[in-house]
């Protein structure tokens, strides 16, 4: 049992890194128009600001902690920024100007990019042929604290606005004392890394790790599928109330449907596929599955049998944690935490970009002056990014090279 400890913190920090996101949604309109002194309309606005402020800082600072992590070890770089999270949710907590507000949520958006570190941890400590595995573990870990996000923060929210903060900061603040008693170093001396402000950033970072034999276009594979795939988030309730006139709860049960699908599936199911399929092969049908899922959402007429497609469609979800074993396979051990940062970076693109992409597009099939009426026009969009994340990767798998030594 001892030796799962560290796992156990590793899967708990990616938890907390993604309740981050949700767990203070359902306060932040009531929070935003007490502090602002606005009307729901202004709070809105504010309520985008606070919340691309924190994923830009995650596309900005994850090649950074990645590449630290590479350098001073991931033991540090997790402690430390679990350590400033908490302090964050406090200073957040107790805010009185959306200034203040603001400033913490690009503070946490910092700290909540330790994801990339906590994969370089799972890589670490993971066998080459069970890496995939283990990152479907955190994956799996990231869906479940993005659906625990909100359901514990509208709870919460029952004892005030501030309560979802004090809470936050006390899981961060337990979590630091659980990992500063059991959390061992893995990064050896061998393995440490000069650190380069050069590489620590997202477009040093995209250079030094598209150099990797194989890796480059594996990116853009990663890229357009996790764009494709943000289309769930970003237009689901949208048009399952368009379509078919669904209730917010019947919205936030077909997410949770979806969310615990997800999990599932990257968390145990993902195992028995790639032990039988392989990881180049997962990932090759992970994505024609998708492609041929997508566009079925896009023209079902009936919501209960939408309903019922929500875990199939979930199976999908196959696909990154297969891609991320394949690239991890390919780069040094030295630059596993370098890796993870950019990964988290294009998935932090993903997450600023598809939100406009695909309510952009549902707005324009939709709109009373449409010639036609297609609320799931978004879903056939990701469909063609997935088709794209397809065929780049049909064209560029190649055998598997021999395993780079580490890099300078």
């Amino acid at each position: 049992m001892k030796h799962n400890l560290p796992l156990i913190f590793i899967l708990f920090t990616v938890v907390l890194d993604a309740m981050g996101i949700g767990l203070i949604l359902p306060v932040m309109p009531e929070l935003i128009m007490t502090v602002r002194g606005a009307d729901i309309s202004q709070a809105a606005i504010w309520g985008g600001i606070l919340s691309m402020s924190f994923a830009v800082m995650q596309f900005l600072f994850s090649p950074t902690l990645g590449n630290l992590s590479d350098r001073f070890g991931r033991r540090p770089i997790l402690l430390v920024s679990l350590a400033i999270m908490a302090l964050d949710y406090l200073v957040m907590a107790l805010a009185g100007t959306i200034w203040l507000l603001l400033a913490g949520r690009i503070v946490g958006g910092i700290t909540a990019a330790t994801q990339s570190t906590a994969s370089a941890y799972m890589a670490d400590i993971s066998a080459p042929e069970k890496k995939a595995q283990n990152f479907g573990l955190i994956s799996a870990m990231f869906g479940v604290g993005f659906i625990l996000g909100p359901v514990v923060g509208g709870l919460l929210a029952e004892f005030g606005t501030r309560a979802p903060f004090f809470a936050a900061a006390a899981l961060a603040a337990i979590n630091f004392a659980f990992g500063w008693f059991i959390l061992p170093e893995t990064v050896t001396p061998e393995k440490r890394r000069p650190f380069r402000w050069t590489r620590a950033n997202p477009a040093g970072g995209l250079k030094y790790i598209s150099a990797i034999p194989g890796v480059g276009a594996l990116l853009f594979v990663f890229f357009f599928y996790q764009i494709a795939n943000m289309v769930y988030p970003a237009i689901w309730a949208f048009y399952t109330a368009a379509a078919f006139g669904w209730s917010p709860g019947m919205i936030g049960a077909s997410l949770a449907v979806y969310g615990l699908a997800m999990a599932v599936t990257q968390g145990l199911l993902i195992r028995w596929i790639i032990d039988r399929f392989g990881e180049r092969n997962t990932v090759w049908f992970g994505l024609i599955y998708n492609v041929m899922t997508l566009p079925l959402i896009a023209f079902v007429t009936n919501g209960w049998v939408l309903l019922a497609m929500t875990p199939l469609a979930a199976l999908g979800a196959v696909v990154a944690p297969a891609l991320q074993g394949v690239m991890s396979r390919r780069a040094a051990d030295n630059q596993q935490g370098e890796l993870q940062g950019v990964l988290s970076s294009i998935n932090a693109i993903g997450m600023i970009a598809a939100p406009v992409i695909f309510t952009w597009i549902f707005a324009k099939f939709t709109a009373s002056d449409a010639e036609v009426f297609v609320p799931g026009a978004a879903f056939l969009l990701a469909t063609v990014f997935m088709l794209i994340a397809w065929v780049i990767y049909a064209t560029s798998v190649k055998n598997a090279r021999p395993k780079p030594a580490n890099a300078p």
